[in-house]
């Protein structure tokens, strides 16, 4: 969508003005009513334009730049000298730009010298990623443009519900679902699964935390039937043996048992995914925010593998990112253990090549931090951070066993909170910075298919708003800081792409310039080359060519099942809000059509509990209580309870959710979680 100053405004008063969305492969000129509605954010009245500083008597009173500046680099430098560089934490977000996700890395490890940085991406990508870097030797939510999924014969979707989440992708289902081929994964018969209706797809709905049984029951069917392809399997993959032997005490009556899917049905899954044509596999948050994550989607690939479906054209296997920047957000420097070009921080070379860049000793650059869920937990702790600075995130909402989080949050010496509205996480800080939004910046962003996009100034900025490529080279200038920090998105971008060059993400060969010409500029993408839309086609990133089947078990869940009265919980997203709902509840529109936190039971389970539509209950387990409006639904198991994860205060999901974590990925368990169910009274 284009828009000019204030098109609103200028489209009242001129009627031949007109607002149309540019005929891109990706959406299609789509927008979801998220998108539609985000321009009445840019001067909405509680937009932040002056720093807040927290004053004796614990109020947040408008400030300088230059007296909140000040006060930062003191006591950042106070706290250092007491307790050591890695005193100061830094947690970046999804939806930052490419070059300030870049920048940030870059601060915090050779202006603040701390390993101490992680972002909200470990919450929503870092499985997959893990699962996919292990397997593939590369880590490309889509490794393939999402137009090929026009001409499908069958997906199989598993964890995600696009039709809320991002509405513009169905479009590229039309072809698979007019097929019959549209398989969808959920314990809930989701707007997603409503595809399916009408002969047009099919529905499993396994038991919630059970995805990783389904996936081996598939796979045990796949192999036992011999549907692979064993040519692909001889000639792409190692560790097919190890996996035979490790699935195959998974036999499709076993699999009915703890999943709940009749075996008349997964053998015709199988079976259809093993039909030949054009054939997908795809996961979405569901199945990767748990504490199995890593190899539920590894199982997932696994599948793929077998299938011979990421080397064959027209096929393929990939991840649906979950945030605006979620791809770019990983691959420059956020996560605790990268370094730009989604390098290995451990890596002595990659540290020589980035520390040339940045003018620094490769010595100068810290080693590994901890990932988010380890990191706030740290606070408090004997070596633990006694700062944050949070950029583009609002943790106390999105964290897991948020209680925690938030009284935690209490122990910091310093927090110091980046964003355009007063969040629930900048309302405890210390110091809130205003920041500019996405129509007031220039900068790029990668989608899931990887491919890299210009975002376009359209608006000034309010006074007093700040990029945060002005904040951060004005405190590494007062932090007396090595390396430059450059004002400029294009000059910014620049330095990423060198610091990229021979990685595994390499934007070498782009530019501002490049991509103002509107090119497909898909990474990797070397200087000299024209991208690579799709990595997977001639093979597997790893040194020898051939991708890694990781044989995988089930392993106990965090929590014991539900018993009793118990229920499971399951957490998502609604059609109408986003993320943490920081921004979405600020839309009249938006906040009209979902206006409270609704936990969407079974009409059974509601009856024996002898609860109604509208009825006020509360949601309780060790961790904390949520308080919910009933609705009922046919299309939920009735051993299971929907919460979306939007809300805040006494309605926030994540007050029930477990910080147990992946050992790989270190993403936490969202996606299952035991409660009782009570009337509010």
């Amino acid at each position: 969508m284009t828009l000019t100053p204030r098109a609103s405004d200028a489209a009242a008063s001129d009627p031949s003005m007109t607002v149309a969305g540019r005929d891109f492969p990706t959406n299609r000129g789509g927008l979801c009513k998220k998108g539609w509605t985000s321009s009445t954010l840019l001067d909405a009245p509680d937009r932040l334009t002056q720093p807040l500083v927290r004053g004796a008597d614990g109020m947040l009173v408008e400030a300088t730049w230059e007296e909140a500046l000040d006060l930062l680099v003191s006591t950042i430098r106070r706290l250092q000298a007491e307790s050591g560089r890695d005193a100061i934490g830094v947690f970046g977000g999804g939806g930052l730009t490419n070059e300030k996700a870049y920048q940030l890395g870059k601060f915090a490890r050779i202006a603040l010298g701390t390993s101490r940085i992680d972002y909200n991406g470990r919450f929503c990508m870092s499985s997959a990623a893990a699962a996919a870097n292990r397997a593939f030797g590369i880590d490309r939510g889509l490794p393939f443009p999402l137009t090929d999924l026009d001409d499908a014969h069958t997906v199989l979707m598993l964890g995600s519900n696009v039709a809320d989440t991002m509405p513009p992708f169905l479009s590229h289902l039309a072809g698979v679902r007019e097929a019959g081929g549209l398989i969808i994964v959920d314990p809930r018969r989701s707007s997603t699964v409503r595809l399916t209706d009408e002969g047009q797809g099919i529905h499993l709905a396994p038991a919630p935390g059970t995805d990783l049984e389904l996936l081996l029951g598939l796979t045990h069917i796949v192999i036992a039937d011999r549907l692979y392809d064993e040519a692909s399997v001889e000639r792409w993959t190692i560790g097919f043996d190890a996996l035979r032997r490790s699935v195959s005490g998974w036999w499709p009556a076993r699999v009915q048992q703890i999943t709940g899917v009749p075996v008349d049905l997964l053998r015709r899954v199988a079976r259809r995914l093993a039909a030949g044509g054009n054939t997908f596999i795809l996961t979405g948050r569901g199945v990767e925010q748990h504490s199995n994550g890593t190899d539920t989607a590894t199982a997932a690939i696994n599948l793929a593998l077998i299938l011979g479906l990421p080397t064959r054209p027209g096929s393929g296997y990939g991840t649906l990112t979950g945030q605006g920047n979620g791809q770019g957000g990983r691959e420059h420097g956020q996560k605790c253990d990268q370094l730009p070009g989604y390098r290995k921080i451990t890596d002595p070379d990659a540290r020589a090549h980035v520390a040339a860049v940045w003018g620094v000793s490769p010595e100068d650059i810290p080693g590994a931090g901890l990932p988010a869920v380890q990191l706030l937990e740290s606070i408090g702790e004997d070596d633990g951070i006694r700062a944050l600075l949070v950029h583009g995130s609002n943790p106390v909402i999105s964290a897991p066993d948020a209680g925690a989080v938030r009284a935690r949050m209490t122990q910091l010496d310093l927090l110091v909170v980046c964003d355009f509205f007063l969040s629930e996480t900048a309302a405890m800080a210390d110091i809130v910075l205003p920041v500019t939004q996405w129509a007031e910046e220039e900068g790029t962003m990668t989608n899931l298919e990887g491919r890299v996009i210009r975002r376009r100034q359209a608006l000034a900025a309010p006074d007093g708003a700040r990029s945060e490529l002005w904040i951060l080279a004005e405190l590494a200038r007062r932090l007396e800081a090595p390396g430059t920090y450059d004002l400029d998105p294009a000059i910014v971008f620049d330095e990423l792409a060198r610091a990229s060059a021979g990685g595994i993400a390499d934007y070498s060969g782009l530019s501002h310039d490049v991509l103002d010409a509107e090119i497909d500029a898909f990474w990797p993408y070397p200087a000299g080359s024209h991208g690579t839309p799709r990595p997977l086609l001639d093979g597997y990133r790893h040194p020898d060519g051939l991708a890694r089947i990781v044989a995988v078990s089930v392993r106990a869940k965090p929590e014991a099942p539900a018993v009793g009265d118990e229920l499971t919980l399951i957490t998502g997203r609604l059609l109408e809000h986003y993320q943490s709902g920081a921004q979405t509840r600020r839309v009249t529109e938006l906040v009209a059509a979902r206006p409270a936190l609704e936990a969407t039971l079974h009409p059974s389970t509601a009856a024996d509990r002898g609860m109604h539509d509208g009825d006020s209950i509360v949601l309780v387990n060790a961790r904390g209580s949520v308080t919910a409006e009933v609705v009922t639904d046919n299309g939920i198991r009735p051993d299971t309870v929907f919460l979306p994860f939007h809300y805040p205060d006494e309605h926030s999901a994540n007050l029930l959710t477990i910080a147990a974590t992946d050992p790989i990925s270190a993403m936490p368990e969202f996606k299952r979680s035991v409660v009782r169910v009570l009337p509010a009274s």
